[in-house]
């Protein structure tokens, strides 16, 4: 990595401590539905409602204090994109980010100068990947850095389909990625494939796509019924019995005790085995998450619907352990909360339908339904971490009632980022392929 000249603008040093804010992160997607990287969104809690430029700060905040940040925990072997302004990209402290871990995203309010331009090529000659953030039209300021970036990010809410279309076709001419962002319907993705584009970003694939007399696969029933199994305190051997009556299950169940993670010295070759060193708590989180795992035989990319599910689940089971500590009986409720707040988006299925087929607490389907009550309330700040939509001061009013620092926040998203990443390699999964569409290893290449 290149050292900057001398000439560089260091700002002044940041004087808000790097975990005074919250952090939110976007999944991005490319056209395969396949998980390839996060948008990390940073809040300061320090300031007033979010804007632009208190964002920039609390990134500039962040990168200083990189070493706090542990990039690795919040997007695992993915890409993190972050936002830059001209004082961030000036500065010394730009280094510490991992060239070949992120995208900075040049934000449209950056004033193009030749100093900027030059500081740019010397960050890209050291192996950063830049994106132009929010284009909505073609500009001269754009004109300058467009020789210098790879991928141009599209706001697709800010344009009909015939301007979608004309600066898709445009910049494609000038051979660059494109990324649709906040893409909040399945139409709005299947345009956005139509017209080239290379990776998405925005809530649709979390968004559920009801169908009518949709019906379940077999498997997913035979987990679920194992699940009302475990509530029901049976036997273990009644349980081994429902279990084998899918291969598939079966295998994973023991591929599961067997990996690493879980350090035993001797192989453990027998579903009843699997179940007494595996534990009833571990096996009912294991067959929630995989409710969400992908059951194509030839899939085994990250499933970014698993991931968010089970680190929903997770950030709320650490929330609770937090703020209600010995309370075991409610941090489960609440990975169960996370795990099945999802599940109308995994099954095409409205939330009230599928509480009919499943017997969960009032306590429990008031959390699913309204978002009220305790679990609602934890499950309103997971969701906060993924879309970013709501204002700091509504944050702090949810931490403060649950008397939840933004640093043990902080510290609890983090953990749980981590936790939900390294899901989908337990579960068999590895990161999307490389393919002549869109790939991974094309963000950094």
């Amino acid at each position: 990595m290149t050292e900057p000249s001398s000439d560089h603008v260091t700002p002044a040093p940041v004087q808000q401590h790097a975990h005074d804010f919250f952090l939110a992160r976007q999944p991005i997607l490319n056209r395969e539905q396949e998980l390839i990287g996060y948008e990390l969104l940073f809040r300061s809690a320090a300031f007033g409602p979010a804007n632009v430029n208190d964002d920039v700060s609390a990134t500039a905040s962040v990168i200083a204090h990189a070493s706090e940040l542990g990039l690795n925990n919040v997007i695992g072997s993915l890409h993190g994109f972050i936002n830059v302004d001209a004082t961030v990209l000036m500065s010394d402290f730009i280094n510490f980010l991992p060239s070949d871990k992120v995208v900075l995203e040049i934000l449209e309010t950056v004033k193009v100068t030749p100093e900027l331009v030059k500081r740019v090529t010397e960050l890209s000659r050291a192996g950063y990947v830049f994106a132009l953030d929010d284009v909505i039209a073609e500009s001269e300021d754009i004109a300058q850095l467009l020789p210098l970036v790879k991928i141009i990010k599209i706001d697709v809410m800010e344009l009909d389909a015939s301007k979608l279309l004309k600066l898709s076709v445009h910049f494609k001419r000038a051979q660059k990625m494109l990324l649709a962002e906040k893409v909040e319907t399945v139409e709005q993705f299947r345009d956005c494939v139509t017209f080239g584009f290379d990776y998405f970003q925005g809530y649709y694939f979390a968004k559920p796509v009801i169908l009518q007399g949709k019906k379940l696969e077999a498997s997913k029933i035979v987990i679920m019924h194992i699940l009302t199994l475990l509530v029901r305190n049976v036997d273990n051997g009644e349980i081994v019995r429902y279990i084998k009556r899918d291969v598939a299950l079966s295998l994973t169940l023991l591929r599961l005790v067997n990996t690493p993670v879980y350090g035993f010295m001797k192989h453990i070759d027998s579903l009843g085995q699997a179940l007494i060193v595996l534990g009833r708590r571990q096996l009912k989180r294991w067959l929630q998450i995989l409710l969400f795992a992908n059951t194509e035989k030839e899939k085994h990319s990250l499933s970014p619907l698993l991931i968010l599910a089970a680190t929903r689940g997770k950030i709320l089971e650490l929330i609770t352990e937090k703020v209600r500590p010995g309370r075991r009986k409610m941090s489960e409720i609440a990975f169960t909360v996370g795990i099945m707040s999802l599940v109308d988006a995994l099954f095409g299925i409205r939330m009230e339908a599928i509480l009919t087929q499943i017997t969960v607490s009032e306590e429990i389907r008031d959390a699913l339904l309204f978002r009220t009550g305790f679990y609602g309330e934890i499950l309103q700040l997971a969701e906060w971490t993924e879309k970013a939509d709501k204002t700091v001061a509504e944050m702090n009013d949810l931490l403060t009632g649950l008397q939840l620092s933004v640093e043990e926040f902080y510290a609890l998203e983090t953990e749980a980022f981590e936790w939900g990443n390294n899901i989908s390699t337990n579960m068999g999964h590895t990161p999307a392929k490389k393919t002549e569409d869109a790939d991974t290893s094309s963000v950094s290449e």
